[in-house]
């Protein structure tokens, strides 16, 4: 069977798996649509959150930043994992016991005020709107590759099967259906893992093959890499370029960031009790943990099968006239998407694939008659392209195109019901039409999915940047506008409600209009150039990716200095802040 015809039976069947699910847990009332009713085990729960968070960010481009960045895309790893722990001990229980439907709505009933919730809803589009871009940018580069189809195209069929799960599911469907997909994307990143790990180290298990030796060679995989990178003037792969306050910004902006996702946070709404939420956050960790310890050997050898296959060379003489060897088979396919191309600058019929960028190179370059890099490739392409690469069998390739759908569309269908509720119950119920019945509020709910849904697919067709970096700017509007808030609500009794608007808006401003001025977000969505992307101009040298920290920080300053301004929270709301943070088993005693 062909490569096309076995990924649309792996694909179609995945699909079909997902979209029966569905049918089987379709949502029956507002309990089911915005938290499942409750009455998930914190098993499942975990396996859910872990699919609804590894996202196309995860699975597909992570692993290409590392293989990209070397040391540098550790600030990844440490800080989207580093983030389920701040989750588990300081949000999760207490967001639990009080036992709302929405973050917004924890944060009006605890900030006492309707324009807290309207604040809080729309940052939490805000960061949404732009994590969800990268998913279905991840959507559109799965299916522009694999079943061979125009990116608007795969768009359009990665809409419909979110729509017929997320508008008919809700969370109770979306969550059954987040633990299919988890199964699928955790067997489709480790098992092409394995079988690289073997053809480079003879090692199957591959955070073991990362450290180990390279099979009959004697030299270790990483400085073998090392030693290519350097000799072609890229940076060294095991050392760092980045400074040590971006690294710290960057890290704790994700981990932060992770923290303060609504679309994380909701997740522990849906188990029964407050001790099921820490649990499930622990079963979240253990199963994440799963692919973010393979992602660095994927990502390593990724690199070092990427450079051993485009440096080719002449093969002999045909006729008189020097032959070479034809492009790589994967190369040829992956050009068709657009997100590899190979220009051959200097007529040699060779790929030179190295960094025209560094000045010191530039004497080897002339000796050897090069006339800059021919090859580039986008970064987001690896852990899809590398089974090809490494020349493994068709099932396997197939098998990474539903693991890539399967992380692209688990996130987006949680952020997308996210933004659902937030506009049904947070806007319509709890401002607007209050007297709403339960039965309009679940079809607003259903067509606010339906439009949001729309509006997610328009940006996939022309994302802000590659997959990780977006999601990376989500988790910074998280850190600085959402995450201070929720964290000041639970634990600090004098912060009032004109001081939580005041950090918010502060944050979230700061934030965006720093990305903005550096990426030009909505510049590039509404066609303009970009913005201003040097890193001399960057405050502190913090770049756009860590810049929420700063948000952070302002966030916390201006709620405070409003806070202690003005006039103190009620009675009532400050027996609530007690009452969310004391033991049940406590309140029982006293």
């Amino acid at each position: 069977m062909s490569l096309q015809a076995l990924t649309y039976v792996v694909v179609g069947l995945s699909f079909a798996l997902y979209i029966g699910i569905a049918i089987w847990s379709r949502a029956h009332n507002t309990g089911d649509f915005y938290i499942a009713g409750k009455g998930v085990s914190p098993l499942a729960n975990g396996m859910a959150t872990a699919a609804d968070w590894m996202s196309a960010a995860s699975f597909i481009s992570m692993a290409g930043l590392i293989a990209f960045l070397g040391y540098d895309g550790s600030v990844y790893l440490m800080g989207w994992t580093g983030g389920y722990v701040l989750l588990a001990l300081l949000l999760a229980p207490y967001l639990r016991k009080f036992g709302k439907f929405t973050v917004p709505e924890f944060i009006a009933e605890r900030y006492y005020s309707k324009t807290a919730r309207i604040v809080a809803v729309i940052c939490l589009i805000f960061i949404s709107f732009t994590y969800v871009a990268g998913q279905m940018r991840g959507v559109g580069i799965v299916f522009s590759r694999f079943l061979e189809v125009e990116v608007t195209v795969g768009l359009m069929i990665g809409m419909g099967v979110v729509f017929i799960y997320a508008v008919l599911g809700g969370m109770k469907g979306i969550t059954y259906t987040q633990v299919a997909q988890y199964c699928v994307l955790i067997f489709a990143y480790t098992v092409p893992a394995i079988f690289i790990a073997i053809q480079i180290t003879d090692n199957p298990i591959p955070q073991l093959a990362f450290g180990s030796e390279i099979a009959g060679s004697g030299t270790a995989l990483l400085d073998k890499l090392d030693d290519i990178v350097t000799s072609l003037g890229f940076n060294q792969y095991t050392s760092g370029t980045k400074s040590r306050i971006d690294v710290f910004c960057i890290t704790m902006a994700l981990m932060v960031g992770t923290a303060g996702l609504p679309h994380v946070i909701v997740r522990f709404f849906t188990v029964p009790k407050v001790r099921d939420a820490r649990i499930s956050a622990g079963y979240a960790l253990l199963f994440i943990a799963i692919l973010y310890t393979t992602a660095p050997a994927v990502g390593s050898m990724a690199r070092y099968n990427l450079i051993n296959t485009v440096q080719t060379g002449e093969v002999g003489a045909v006729d008189g006239n020097i032959a070479y060897e034809q492009r790589p088979a994967w190369i040829n396919t992956w050009e068709q998407t657009g997100l590899v191309s190979f220009d051959d600058k200097n007529g040699d019929g060779r790929m030179q694939y190295y960094n025209d960028a560094n000045p010191s190179f530039a004497p080897h370059a002339e000796k050897y008659g090069w006339q800059g890099n021919e090859l580039t490739v986008d970064r987001d392409i690896m852990v899809l392209a590398n089974p090809e690469i490494a020349g493994l069998p068709n099932w396997v390739i197939a098998l990474v195109a539903a693991g890539g759908v399967a992380a692209a569309l688990s996130t987006a269908a949680g952020l997308l019901l996210v933004i659902s509720a937030a506009v049904s119950h947070d806007l319509i119920k709890g401002i607007f039409v209050p007297t709403i019945s339960e039965k309009k509020e679940l079809l607003a709910g259903r067509i606010a999915a339906a439009f949001a849904i729309l509006v997610a697919g328009y940006l996939g067709f022309d994302p802000p940047g590659w997959v990780a970096q977006v999601v990376a700017f989500a988790f910074g509007l998280a850190a600085a506008s959402l995450f201070p808030v929720i964290l000041m609500g639970i634990f600090f009794k004098r912060v009032n409600r004109e001081g939580a608007i005041a950090g918010m808006l502060t944050g979230l401003l700061f934030t965006y209009g720093y990305i903005e001025f550096f990426k030009g977000l909505f510049l590039k969505w509404a066609g303009a150039p970009w913005g201003v992307n040097t890193a001399e101009h960057w405050l502190l040298g913090i770049s756009p990716e860590g810049i929420g920290v700063i948000g952070m920080c302002l966030n916390f300053a201006a709620a405070f200095s409003v806070s202690f301004m003005t006039r103190p929270p009620p009675e009532h709301i400050q027996h609530m802040v007690e009452h969310i943070r004391v033991p049940r088993h406590m309140e029982i005693k006293s």
